[in-house]
């Protein structure tokens, strides 16, 4: 921005702080010396502003003229970046050839490791099954083998127990004929 549209700006916020005439809302009062003193510097920035335009009219061929010879260098150097970048694109062909290429290898290597990896595992998992299954069948065996002979002392326990209680039932109703015979032979002895 210019020094000129600043003092404008500048003049156009001291008309806007301005107090307004008693009964008017157009009409403001100013204070002549403050407002002179911009318009003032306004008159004096005016022509410096005018011979800086002047200057630069008149240098206009000049400016032009450079201003081609810069386009022209521009255009040249571009065109000779352009045939440059044409070379550097069939070397830049062959390089991303050559580096498709080497990704390819590298992904057809890591292929194999994983499938071998893979593999490996699944060799591996089927090891851990195998050996799990067989230390559950030695488990399995060891716990019937329990349940046999805990089996056979509970049948010898249970067939003790009930010879046990076959002799005890058999005491008691050979008591149970005593009682009763004792019981009949007392009876008649008290209707007497």
């Amino acid at each position: 921005m210019s020094r000129i549209e600043q003092l404008i700006g500048e003049i156009e916020e001291y008309i806007d702080s301005c107090k307004f005439q008693p009964l008017s809302n157009t009409k403001i009062l100013v204070n002549k010396e403050e407002l002179e003193e911009l318009l003032v510097e306004l008159r004096l920035r005016i022509p410096d502003e005018i011979k800086k335009y002047q200057k630069i009219i008149s240098n206009q061929d000049a400016i032009l003229n450079d201003a081609r010879t810069q386009a022209d260098a521009m255009l040249a150097e571009a065109t000779a970046q352009t045939n440059e970048l044409v070379n550097e694109h069939e070397i830049m062909q062959k390089a991303y050839a050559s580096a498709n290429q080497i990704v390819e290898e590298a992904q057809m290597q890591a292929q194999a490791i994983i499938d071998s990896a893979v593999e490996e595992a699944n060799s591996i998992r089927q090891g851990s099954i195998n050996y799990t299954d067989d230390m559950l069948k030695s488990l399995q065996a060891i716990i019937t083998h329990s349940m046999e002979g805990a089996q056979g002392r509970f049948d010898a326990f249970i067939s003790s127990m009930q010879s046990s209680y076959d002799i005890v039932t058999s005491n008691r109703n050979e008591l149970a004929g005593s009682i009763s015979t004792g019981e009949e032979e007392a009876a008649p002895a008290e209707e007497a």
